[in-house]
């Protein structure tokens, strides 16, 4: 068995790596991942970014974005959310977007990553996960963005905030809302309360 075979045995099908991950493996990385990429084993997705392709009935299966940002980042702190989440908020936002945000603390800028593009914003602070009061947080916040009847939606928000869990909106609006994004939840509030 050749360098290049044993090399191939150590990929997963779904997985990212980055160039730095076959420095263990080979002691030739340029010219093994060439030869990987030539061979169909790798796909490269970004700069020193290579996917080993999941196969289906259908072609190659994308790799997860998950996985794509978390060998780009090299960490697994990070919120992968996007746009297209607000529209399950129910405030009349239909659009769909053909990117996702990731806030991090490394990195900001707009990259694309296997073909799919990810707009990064460092940020201080982020929860673990999108829950519904960070959306609607995140909505406002990033409401000049979108391309959507902003007044309409801004409305609609006002009418559901009676609804929604004013404690966490509150801790939400606190840890996550830009200065503008308090000044509306301030006086939405004293008018829902």
């Amino acid at each position: 068995m050749n360098k290049l075979e044993s090399v191939k045995l150590r990929l997963r099908p779904g997985q990212v790596y980055r160039r730095s991950d076959f420095e263990k493996w080979s002691r030739s990385v340029d010219r093994d991942l060439q030869g990987l990429v030539k061979d169909g084993a790798l796909v490269k997705v970004s700069q020193g970014l290579y996917q080993c392709p999941e196969r289906s009935r259908f072609g190659l299966l994308p790799a997860s974005p998950d996985k794509l940002v978390r060998s780009f980042l090299k960490d697994d702190d990070f919120l992968l959310t996007s746009p297209n989440d607000y529209n399950a908020l129910g405030f009349g936002t239909t659009q769909l977007y053909n990117y996702q945000v990731v806030y991090n603390h490394k990195r900001h800028g707009r990259f694309e990553l296997g073909g799919q593009i990810f707009d990064f914003h460092r940020k201080p602070r982020y929860p673990k996960k999108a829950t519904t009061e960070f959306l609607l947080v995140d909505l406002v916040n990033n409401l000049g963005q979108l391309a959507e009847d902003r007044p309409a939606i801004l409305v609609k928000l006002q009418a559901k905030l009676p609804e929604m869990d004013s404690k966490r909106l509150r801790s939400a609006i606190k840890l996550f809302a830009k200065v503008s994004t308090r000044k509306f939840f301030k006086k939405a509030l004293g008018n829902a309360t």
